[in-house]
């Protein structure tokens, strides 16, 4: 560190060493790292030496030591340097394991941010089924992407596995067949069987983002009303989408929910 420079102001050396004043009036008065040397006008100095010593402070001060130990280890023979710096090394080697987990969460969460669902099309396919378009998450996150349910939808993906995935999919088509079933039995809106079925379609849907009843009168409107909602319910079976639109509603205000006024909520 010595130069034709030395020796350095407080300033100097705090800018050098990219630490603040403060910081090395706080060394000086805890006895880890004092100047040296004076000027005519009393202003501490630090020699090259001092700026030795304080480089190493700020070493050891940024692996997480505080100054009762690093003053030990810079004054007390009696102290095994190399031991206390493996300890430290170790602690820094975990702190790294971490912060990379840390950087792949928020990767994984910028991407599903972005892409809604971190699989591969084909990969896609394969979970899904064929009838499965992929770019179905982009015309969503085109749709509902500044919404808090996205957000939480997007959370909830990044660390979903495509186990998980294949999971809530075969619930999906689990509860198409049982809504279709029930249409082709005559199954009234408002009658038990068809509350159960919203009840069961409302619970799916919170494992994405939590869906209020408010929010399934809603999500009805648009199966009914939607050409791309209303073709893939009425292909399950004709007349599904305004059965099951007109269930939500009935199931609804068996809850104190008036379907004319619910809002996205």
């Amino acid at each position: 560190m010595a130069d034709d420079r030395m020796p350095l102001t407080v300033g100097q050396a705090a800018e050098r060493l990219g630490v603040t004043v403060r910081t090395l009036h706080h060394w000086d008065a805890e006895g880890v790292a004092c100047p040296s040397e004076r000027s005519g006008t009393g202003y501490r100095l630090y020699t090259g030496a001092d700026l030795e010593r304080l480089e190493r402070v700020v070493i050891y001060r940024e692996l997480g030591l505080g100054l009762d130990a690093v003053r030990a280890l810079l004054d007390d023979p009696t102290v095994d340097a190399v031991a206390a710096l493996r300890e430290q090394n170790a602690q820094l080697e975990a702190r790294i394991r971490h912060l990379r987990d840390l950087h792949g969460s928020v990767q994984r969460m910028i991407e599903a941010h972005e892409r809604g669902i971190l699989m591969p099309p084909e990969q896609q396919k394969r979970v899904f089924g064929t009838g499965w378009d992929p770019s179905w998450p982009a015309q969503a996150r085109a749709r509902w992407g500044d919404t808090p349910q996205w957000r939480q939808y997007a959370e909830r993906a990044a660390s979903r596995s495509p186990s998980e995935w294949s999971g809530l999919s075969q619930e999906s088509r689990e509860l198409d067949d049982a809504l279709a079933r029930a249409v082709r039995e005559g199954t009234l809106p408002g009658n038990p069987r068809a509350n159960d079925l919203v009840e069961r379609h409302r619970a799916l849907l919170s494992q994405y983002f939590p869906l209020t009843r408010q929010m399934q009168v809603c999500l009805g409107r648009l199966y009914e009303s939607d050409p791309g909602f209303a073709g893939h319910y009425d292909s399950q079976q004709p007349g599904l989408a305004s059965w099951f639109h007109e269930s939500i509603d009935a199931n609804a205000r068996a809850h104190g929910v008036d379907p004319d006024t619910a809002e996205w909520e």
